[in-house]
């Protein structure tokens, strides 16, 4: 196997309780961050800074984000929601408008704000999840992804009456000129921003997850009527499940506009973003943490994978040919980890490990 945790032994509670109680584990952690951090804004500065921490490395952060929202709300608290898209526009325009209305004010407070009021409508629009569920409750999540985009794209308000319609990002710094928003900014700065607000918010919610929030979301998901028997309260459950997957889809959706893009319509956030993030978590592995990060990484990487292929292959597959190729990739991969592993490619490495011997210490 690739490890496996005979003889590792726990000593205190704090180690059983530890978040990566394997050693390899925290190894691999550790190998990550320091990929993250050092490899790959290394590569970057040797092949162009510009194009691999902008076009590629910021939509897979900010979608990992995305999909750990829905996750929670999906993969752990059994809610089946497609109004990530709006949710997402909600953080973007409140953004916006704090912005704006309170120039003096830090752009991290902007962030947690804006990903606050998202926070407040998605507990706003979580109410029929205590009447209807499954089918009904995704139709339900639907019509506030279009409702939500409706607004934003009708009301001028929200976009302080521009005529386009187009809302841009003023630049803001955290801290002296470490400028995170704005046309201007650093590619770098806007990458290790994002990746450390991914990794602490990833952090966080795998905390979540494990502690008494969590398991009271499980039981919900698993069986309401019997978690409600041994008392698990399925108004607050839900609707804390709803206000927490908001919060994270929000500031995903802030990051996205102000950051990553700099510049953004309320059509932006459409129905094919909600449908990108919920494919993200079906490829990835429902109630995974990781499965965010893989699923959001075959989802991001493929498209530039298709419209790079070599040149013996692109006379094979024509170059206009891509964008139906990756949709029927997405559609065959859905239906295959649906049917054969529903737990995705998360569950995949969890097998790997377990049938593999690349690492075979300690035992």
């Amino acid at each position: 196997m690739l490890y496996r945790e005979a003889g590792q032994f726990k000593t205190s509670y704090e180690s059983d309780q530890a978040i990566f109680p394997i050693r390899q584990d925290r190894i691999l952690i550790v190998l990550g961050l320091v990929i993250a951090y050092g490899a790959i804004p290394l590569f970057a500065s040797q092949t162009g800074a510009a194009y691999w921490l902008g076009p590629i490395m910021l939509p897979f952060l900010i979608y990992s984000l995305a999909a750990i929202g829905l996750n929670i709300l999906t993969g752990y608290a059994g809610q089946v929601s497609l109004g990530t898209g709006g949710f997402m526009a909600v953080g973007a325009f409140a953004t916006y408008k704090l912005a704006t209305a309170f120039p003096g004010l830090n752009i991290l407070l902007v962030f947690l704000l804006a990903a606050l009021i998202a926070a407040g409508v998605g507990v706003l629009f979580g109410f029929p999840s205590l009447r209807i569920k499954g089918f009904y409750l995704a139709v339900a999540t639907l019509a506030s992804q279009f409702f939500l985009i409706w607004l934003f794209n009708r009301q001028p308000w929200f976009v302080n009456y521009t005529p386009s319609g187009v809302i841009s990002a003023p630049p803001r710094a955290i801290v002296g000129n470490f400028f995170v928003t704005g046309a201007g900014s650093s590619p770098y700065y806007k990458y290790y921003f994002v990746l450390s607000v991914a990794v602490l918010m990833a952090l966080a919610a795998k905390n979540l997850v494990r502690g008494r929030v969590g398991r009271a979301w499980m039981a919900i998901r698993d069986m309401d009527i019997a978690a409600e028997i041994i008392g698990i309260r399925p108004l607050q459950t839900k609707l804390l499940a709803f206000a927490i997957s908001s919060f994270y889809c929000g500031l995903a959706g802030a990051l996205w506009a102000f950051v990553y893009t700099s510049s953004i319509e309320a059509l932006a956030f459409d129905i094919d973003i909600s449908f990108n993030v919920l494919f993200m978590i079906i490829i990835g592995g429902l109630g995974s943490i990781l499965g965010c990060f893989l699923g959001s990484a075959f989802i991001t990487f493929l498209p530039l994978l298709l419209e790079n292929l070599p040149p013996k292959l692109g006379y094979v597959i024509p170059v206009n040919l891509s964008t139906n190729i990756q949709q029927i990739v997405f559609g065959t991969l859905i239906i295959f980890f649906l049917i054969v592993e529903p737990r995705g490619l998360a569950r995949l490495w969890q097998i790997a490990k377990e049938k593999l011997r690349l690492w075979p210490f300690p035992y």
